[in-house]
């Protein structure tokens, strides 16, 4: 009888199992990112795609220094040639911005600022000249075809990757904070600068009249800058290898999707568009148990709880003199401090603090005895602190870190430290400020709540997202066509123009003819008369 009912209902019972399993279509993903700790981002796209069955191609430099050419997780292709965001250069650069910093001297801010538009300007021709030579490697270029991608994902802080999933004709997905130029929102979105506040300036969206002065004038200059000095080299290649009239700015308005690593828990509001999906803190997780030993070390804190200090990426050590006044104003705290240096041991360094070469940052700020977290302010590390409702203590040495430290400030989480004046009172005042006023932690766990309460985790939104992408080859329909109009239409020049040409013509008319009528009226009386 058994045997009956099975073979009058287990073809049905089988069929109706199998359509309950969902069917994964593995798609074909290029991807070209960019090292250092944009790849720390990247890095977990590709493992949510890897996982859901994806096959992932990445394009690294010869020089990469985080992307390794072999990974379970990935198929790699090497280019022969460097990308110029070696660790060696990138050590130089920051070592060098940090004794800029640490001078103080009246020009330093205007030091920075030449520094880093040099340094820009020096990877832009690195990389025109990368661009040049891939495209000139026919045999790359044929393989790239071949493969019959589905999708191009990438960091357009580098416009390698743009310009190349053009080429291709691969609907693209961009992993962004950064273009090379500006924020994201810059290149695809209305920003009206009476309100959001230029990149790097330190402002708020409510802004004093001096401010938006102030804000109005360095995005003039910001734009001359880009169209005179980093600009042409891109605008050339754009031409030569995508066509006549295409420009770098055209190829990265024409990216079908945005996911945009900050949400508005940590930016300002501001005017946004539908290809923008917003997956702020996608990075951060609950955290797991710790190591013995080390949990060991942040239960022997008792109620004072633990500090812990990181300065991401780039920064593993300080210039001595920093690094012995931060070590001695920690020597007097009650509380016991977790320090990630990879710096000379400095000969002030308290019995409380452990000093380490790298910590579980996100189990640590994860962790109910965490009190603070010392950041240099880079949008990784703030927002594991907000999800993690961690207050912070904020150095903001270069690039966006002082202008993300500043959203922090308004928001009421955050206290800086002027890394040119500091030292171990100023550091430790610092310190306590942010430790015994609640006001930073009841602010930041405020914050937290809200980060935390969406409908779909940030994640899980981005790889939807780009699997839409890859399912309907592309995502025109969210996209504006603005960037195909000239500026004068999309600032309605032409418009006005030709509106107030009307008006005049109007006036105009009407004057000369009330001119007329009003001059036979005086002649018709003068022959009464």
């Amino acid at each position: 009888m058994n045997g009956k009912v099975y073979l009058m209902f287990g073809p049905v019972f089988l069929t109706l199992l199998a359509m309950t399993v969902p069917v994964v279509q593995s798609g074909n993903v290029l991807v070209f990112p960019v090292d250092g700790s944009h790849w720390v981002n990247m890095k977990l796209l590709i493992e949510a795609l890897h996982a859901k069955g994806h096959n992932i191609t990445v394009i690294r430099m010869s020089d990469s220094w985080y992307i390794k050419e072999s990974s379970p997780l990935y198929t790699s292709i090497t280019m022969k040639t460097a990308g110029g965001l070696s660790e060696e250069f990138l050590q130089g650069f920051t070592s060098n911005m940090l004794n800029i910093l640490r001078d103080g001297s009246t020009w330093t801010r205007l030091r920075l600022k030449m520094e880093m538009l040099q340094a820009i300007l020096q990877m832009s021709v690195v990389e025109s000249d990368l661009i040049v030579k891939m495209f000139e490697d026919q045999q790359l270029i044929q393989s790239l075809k071949e493969s019959k991608y589905d999708l191009m994902l990438t960091d357009p802080a580098k416009f390698a990757g743009v310009i190349l999933g053009h080429y291709l004709r691969l609907p693209m997905v961009c992993n962004v904070r950064w273009t090379l130029f500006s924020e994201a929102h810059f290149a695809i979105a209305p920003s009206p600068l009476s309100y959001v506040p230029m990149p790097l300036m330190e402002l708020s969206d409510h802004m004093s009249f001096f401010e938006r002065v102030k804000n109005v004038l360095m995005y003039i200059i910001t734009e001359i800058q880009v169209a005179l000095t980093i600009a042409p080299y891109y605008n050339e290649v754009s031409e030569r290898f995508i066509g006549p009239g295409t420009s770098y700015l055209t190829l990265i308005q024409g990216v079908d999707l945005w996911l945009h690593r900050v949400d508005f828990i940590f930016e300002f509001p501001r005017p946004t568009m539908p290809n923008i999906v917003y997956m702020g803190g996608f990075q951060c997780k609950p955290s797991k148990p710790l190591p013995q030993d080390l949990e060991d070390f942040v239960q022997s804190s008792g109620d004072h709880g633990v500090i812990v200090m990181s300065l991401g990426t780039f920064f593993g050590q300080l210039p001595d003199d920093v690094a012995e006044a931060i070590a001695e104003a920690f020597a007097e705290l009650p509380q016991k401090i977790i320090w990630r240096y990879k710096g000379r041991r400095p000969s002030a360094l308290g019995n409380n603090t452990l000093k380490m070469d790298w910590i579980p940052q996100n189990d640590l700020l994860g962790h109910p005895k965490t009190r603070a977290f010392v950041a240099h302010g880079g949008t990784n590390g703030i927002q594991e602190a907000i999800y993690h409702g961690v207050p912070i203590i904020g150095f903001g040495l270069i690039f966006d870190q002082p202008d993300n430290l500043s959203k922090m400030r308004v928001k009421g989480v955050a206290k800086t430290v002027d890394f040119a004046t500091v030292d171990k009172d100023s550091f430790l005042e610092t310190v306590k400020e942010v430790l015994y006023n609640p006001s930073y932690r009841e602010n930041m766990q405020r914050l937290s709540r809200l980060h935390r309460d969406v409908p779909v985790k940030p994640l899980d939104s981005a790889i939807f997202w780009i699997e839409f992408v890859m399912r309907h080859k592309s995502a025109a329909h969210l996209r504006t066509e603005s960037y195909k109009m000239p500026w004068y239409s999309y600032h309605s020049v032409d418009v006005m123009l030709f509106l107030f040409s009307a008006v005049s013509l109007i006036m105009l008319t009407t004057y000369v003819l009330i001119r007329y009528l009003c001059c036979r009226i005086c002649r018709r009386k003068n022959k009464l008369e």
